[in-house]
């Protein structure tokens, strides 16, 4: 396992400097499609690599104790055993499933035993507009349910005004909450209008203790794209470089088909190196790309796409 981001004091001279080229950046982006010729097995074996690292997510107002356990049941067999065992494969979960506080019960229930961790989001999500005290609470409340894992949403107005430490004592704050729990802080890239803000909220995010920085909540008008995944990429990479720590990737927002997949992947080996293709180092936010990731493996076995009545419904 990856160790711990412990997280440095914060360090406004590494804000500073921070200058983007967004052509470059949107050129770089625009050819990571191309960058990896993946066919057949190879291709395979990333479509199973991106079905373990899915957050398989359920976050929607009229969520009950018996939609989470179905999403849990998916995610302890996200792909049929048959395909599986056609591949060589023993065993496949998602990375994760991610729900409410309210629902970190149940979904631990139903994932007893399976290794699987559970994430909550926290802090207000999404948009994140609650007293300090109140969404330290709730991170504190779904701690104390079970959630091995935080997402937590930061204040985009303290990112807009340039006002870093304040970011940074609040995203540290929040650290100190979650306790043993793992802590995603998700920056609403979409929100955050430059490339420059976006890099700048991903270094106080990771010197304020984040174990992963992730672009979206997946209600922003714009969630994850290519080209903001790349600028927090490359902050990871320096963060690395100047700390030692290395911090996740979650890409959560628009990632719908297999396609998408295998490009967000190409990026993390091309920019991080394959500890990135791990879950432990990147996870996928989203449920609907599930089932396009099990129609391509399906075609991959039989060489023909399952019905969609066949598949079973995250």
């Amino acid at each position: 396992m990856t160790e711990r981001n412990q997280g440095i004091q914060f360090d406004p001279a590494a804000l500073r400097d921070i200058r983007i080229n967004a052509p470059a950046t949107e050129r770089r982006a625009a050819s990571m499609a191309g960058r990896r010729s993946l066919k057949k097995n190879h291709q395979a074996a990333w479509l199973l690599n991106a079905v373990r690292a899915i957050d398989l997510t359920t976050l929607a107002g009229d969520d009950t104790e018996d939609r989470v356990a179905r999403i849990c049941a998916k995610a302890r067999q996200p792909v049929a055993a048959e395909l599986l065992e056609a591949m060589g494969v023993n065993s496949l979960t998602t990375g994760a499933v991610c729900v409410y506080p309210t629902m970190v019960a149940a979904a631990k229930r139903a994932l007893e035993g399976s290794g699987v961790p559970v994430a909550s989001v926290a802090t207000g999500f999404p948009a994140g507009l609650m007293p300090l005290d109140l969404r330290l609470a709730e991170i504190r409340y779904a701690v104390d349910e079970g959630a091995d894992e935080i997402d937590i949403v930061i204040t985009r107005a303290l990112a807009l005004r340039g006002e870093w430490s304040a970011l940074y004592d609040e995203i540290a704050a929040m650290r100190a909450a979650c306790g043993a729990a793992k802590m995603k802080a998700i920056l609403a890239t979409g929100d955050l209008k430059t490339f420059e803000n976006v890099a700048r909220a991903s270094h106080v995010a990771m010197q304020a203790g984040a174990d992963f920085i992730k672009t979206s909540t997946g209600k922003e008008g714009v969630n994850a794209t290519l080209p903001v995944s790349l600028v927090m990429c490359r902050a990871i990479r320096d963060y690395r470089e100047q700390t030692g720590f290395k911090v996740g990737f979650k890409p959560a927002g628009g990632l719908k088909t297999a396609k998408d997949a295998l490009a967000w992947q190409v990026l993390m080996f091309e920019e991080l190196g394959p500890d990135w293709l791990r879950p432990d180092l990147f996870r996928i936010g989203a449920s609907s790309l599930l089932g396009d990731l099990e129609r391509q493996i399906h075609h991959h076995v039989t060489g023909r796409y399952a019905a969609g009545y066949a598949q079973a419904i995250a």
